[in-house]
């Protein structure tokens, strides 16, 4: 497919938050939807190389609230798009190991359920019997919900790129955005290596690179790239079927089942902001070491592959989501700082709303504006993994 010359709308960038958005725009009768990739498929980048958890357990009510909205939706996913997602409801379990933590996931606690969330606070003996293969040294409690899971990325970057296509949206990959052309305060067009689009709208979808997109735009978006690594074993009959989606969390270290191994990964709280997405050989000793003595039957497993990729980060690590006032006609879905995946269709479906209806009406997101970063309004989560 060649690149159109106009379009009512560009979206930059094709994973979960781009292939959402079109979809939903697509949806609600926008008739000429373009999404540019330029990577040689959708959903390369963030989305597909994420661990695919979906959780309602979050630390500020719009993170749950989002949680409310999107998760439903990929319930629904199969039936409204077609296409399997492989939805798993093992349960987040998140291990706390020190009083700090504890005292915050109480309030958490108690916040989720006014919620109508109804998680629930484990004692060390419950644990245990939960999951008996943890080694549980240091462990003071824990909380569970038996509604968060895991879904499989890739389905559902297809089934919403299938799904736009079906309402006429184009999708094009291997399409790199080089600029934005912005005149008297509004946007009026995408500069690519193949040409350039006259449009109205631009949305920055861009993931990691959503601040080299706001450049292109003259817009400062405080969103950085920061590496991740994942290891998967080789089979481990050993693991149950119900296995959790475990978290220790002061340790940002996590495992579940993937397949017949275990996926596993942990956050290094000492990485520098940067796009390189090789591997760090020497973090991945320290992870491995953390996650075998947590989990010791880790040290017979056989490694099935590894990997790098980027978090998406913003400062307060919550989205900036919805139109960006300096430059007309310019918005961003971004800066989910490692929960993103799962808030993929409520936010595509809220920045459809904000640019159709001029105002996301299913969920009010104004305390997700980026003018909440100059302006002091910043909502910290607490609980990032």
């Amino acid at each position: 497919m060649n690149l159109p010359q106009t379009a009512e709308a560009v979206i930059i960038g094709g994973g979960v938050m781009g292939v959402s958005t079109a979809y939903h725009l697509a949806l609600k009768g926008c008739q000429d939807v373009l999404l540019l990739e330029r990577e040689s498929f959708l959903g390369m980048e963030a989305t597909g190389k994420c661990a695919g958890g979906i959780r309602y357990q979050f630390g500020t009510e719009i993170n749950v609230r989002l949680s409310q909205l999107s998760l439903p939706m990929l319930d629904r996913f199969e039936e409204e798009l077609g296409q399997p997602i492989d939805l798993r409801y093992c349960g987040y379990l998140f291990l706390l190991t020190n009083e700090e933590d504890a005292a915050v996931f109480r309030q958490n606690v108690e916040m989720q359920r006014r919620l109508g969330v109804e998680t629930q606070w484990l004692g060390p003996d419950e644990i245990a019997r939960m999951v008996p293969l943890l080694n549980m040294d240091g462990i003071l409690a824990g909380t569970i919900h038996p509604g968060d899971g895991l879904a499989d990325p890739n389905g559902v970057v297809q089934g919403y790129a299938s799904g736009a296509r079906r309402q006429g949206a184009k999708l094009l990959t291997g399409v790199q955005v080089t600029g934005i052309r912005v005149e008297s305060g509004r946007v009026r067009g995408v500069i690519t290596d193949q040409g350039e689009v006259a449009t109205p709208v631009v949305v920055n979808a861009a993931g990691p690179w959503a601040g080299e997109v706001g450049k292109m735009a003259g817009v400062d978006i405080p969103i950085v790239p920061v590496r991740r690594q994942i290891v998967v074993t080789g089979p481990m009959p050993e693991i149950p079927p119900d296995f959790p989606f475990v978290i220790e969390f002061a340790k940002s270290l996590y495992f579940h089942r993937e397949g017949p191994g275990i996926l596993t990964g942990m956050s290094n709280p000492d990485e520098i902001v940067s796009f390189d997405q090789s591997l760090d050989q020497n973090w991945e000793l320290v992870h491995m070491e953390a996650a075998m003595k947590r989990l010791p039957i880790l040290e017979k497993a056989g490694l099935a592959s590894h990997w790098a990729g980027l978090y998406e980060n913003s400062p307060d690590a919550h989205p900036i989501l919805g139109r960006i006032p300096e430059v007309e006609g310019f918005y961003c879905v971004g800066g989910f700082s490692g929960h993103g995946f799962q808030h993929g269709p409520a936010c595509g479906l809220l920045l459809a709303e904000e640019i159709l209806d001029g105002k996301a009406h299913t969920l009010d997101i104004s305390q997700l504006d980026l003018a909440r970063f100059s302006e002091g309004r910043e909502i910290v989560e607490y609980n990032v993994v």
